[in-house]
């Protein structure tokens, strides 16, 4: 079946249809994995974008039903392959891609020039588009793709965020544990964490966990007192979708949980949070980092990591506090990719040390947030 890609500034682009057939509208963004397609479709910091995979093939080796998904189902607005294979090549495999997007409803398309695409978001930005399959008009979804929310400004974790809190369960996620990486660092005692979830990938579950830590997850609304009220020894911000501006809520509790001297960990959207809990801006990219091979500097060490990335915003480096440093550089454009807090036990990183798809360079963070809950075990509380 035709499928067409249209883009707010009236180009489009025509191809296959692939999975679900429909209209899905969202901003267009690129990812340069190679693999790890499935982690990226159920990945929450997605909602919202139209992905596109600039690694040629897509779906050779077909879709893990539940072990390879970072969420409970697929959570992109569409889906853009230059050539999507029609078969499973992998023992692991449950199905194929086609029908793992038709089945979640999951709009896609394939047999355009991603790299011709992938060019022009470089050049001029991401943008909105539309996905249309069938016998769809391209001016149409042109001007559909016009009038769809714009990212800035959007506050997308409130439709991501679990609806209660719960107690994160290693054992309940047994599927994955024949793949899962020893820590080089473990908690001498179970941890308590209270994490909040702005959109949070399994695989940052899994790592706290295998690193000795005991998590409930709270819903992104839910007020600092709550979390605080468990006395947990740290307190975890989780990645998320859309811009970090509008979530207001998010920042006032990260200002409580920093004020409490509970060692703060966060990822992602969770980094940017802190960051403006902390006193600085964000800003939105133009075209974003998404991809697992991403170079990273950890300015302590000069070592450098290879990282999993998935983030539209930054903060702002010439907004950051004096006593906030920076602790990590993105080596693509210079932009901020970790701070810590030079008083208070509050760091956070840009990029993703749980992986997933992607390297584990960076696992050895967890390590950290465990030596920071243990060392403050070891005080009395502040005040």
């Amino acid at each position: 079946m035709r499928a067409v890609l249209a883009l707010e500034n009236g180009t489009w682009h025509q191809g296959r249809a692939v999975g679900a057939t429909g209209i899905a509208a969202g901003e267009v963004v690129f990812n340069t994995s190679m693999t790890g397609y499935q982690e990226i479709l159920t990945d929450p910091s997605y909602a919202g974008q139209i992905v596109t995979m600039t690694c040629p093939q897509i779906g050779n080796y077909g879709v893990a039903e539940e072990e390879d998904r970072e969420s409970g189902a697929p959570q992109v607005a569409g889906f853009v392959m230059r050539e999507d294979s029609p078969i499973a090549s992998n023992w692991r495999a449950t199905g194929t891609l086609h029908d793992y997007l038709a089945a979640h409803g999951i709009v896609g398309i394939s047999g355009i020039d991603t790299r011709a695409l992938t060019r022009l978001l470089r050049t001029a930005g991401v943008m909105r588009g539309v996905i249309g399959s069938g016998a769809v008009e391209p001016e149409a979804l042109v001007a559909q793709a016009q009038a769809a929310p714009r990212m800035e400004g959007s506050d997308l974790v409130r439709s991501v965020t679990c609806a209660a809190p719960f107690d994160w369960r290693a054992e309940d996620d047994a599927a994955i544990a024949g793949f899962a990486i020893e820590p080089e660092r473990r908690a001498t005692r179970p941890l308590r964490v209270a994490a909040y979830d702005l959109g949070m990938k399994r695989n940052i579950l899994r790592r706290l966990a295998a690193h000795g830590c005991e998590v409930r997850v709270f819903p992104a609304t839910s007020p600092a007192t709550e979390l605080l009220a468990m006395q947990p020894d740290g307190v975890f911000f989780s990645n998320g979708p859309g811009d970090p501006a509008p979530l207001d809520y998010v920042v006032r509790n990260a200002r409580a949980v920093m004020d409490s001297d509970v060692p703060v960990f966060g990822i992602c959207l969770g980094h940017q949070v802190l960051g403006l809990a902390m006193g600085a801006r964000t800003y939105k990219l133009k075209f974003g980092h998404r991809g697992a091979n991403h170079p990273v500097r950890n300015v302590a060490t000069e070592r450098i990591e290879i990282t999993s990335q998935n983030h539209g915003f930054a903060v702002d480096p010439d907004s950051v506090p004096s006593d906030v440093e920076v602790t990590h550089l993105n080596l693509y454009d210079g932009t901020i990719e970790g701070l810590r807090h030079k008083q208070l036990s509050v760091s956070c990183v840009q990029y993703h040390p749980e992986a997933s798809p992607g390297p584990h360079d960076a696992d050895y963070l967890f390590g950290g947030f465990i030596n920071a809950m243990e060392q403050r075990a070891g005080r009395p509380a502040r005040g």
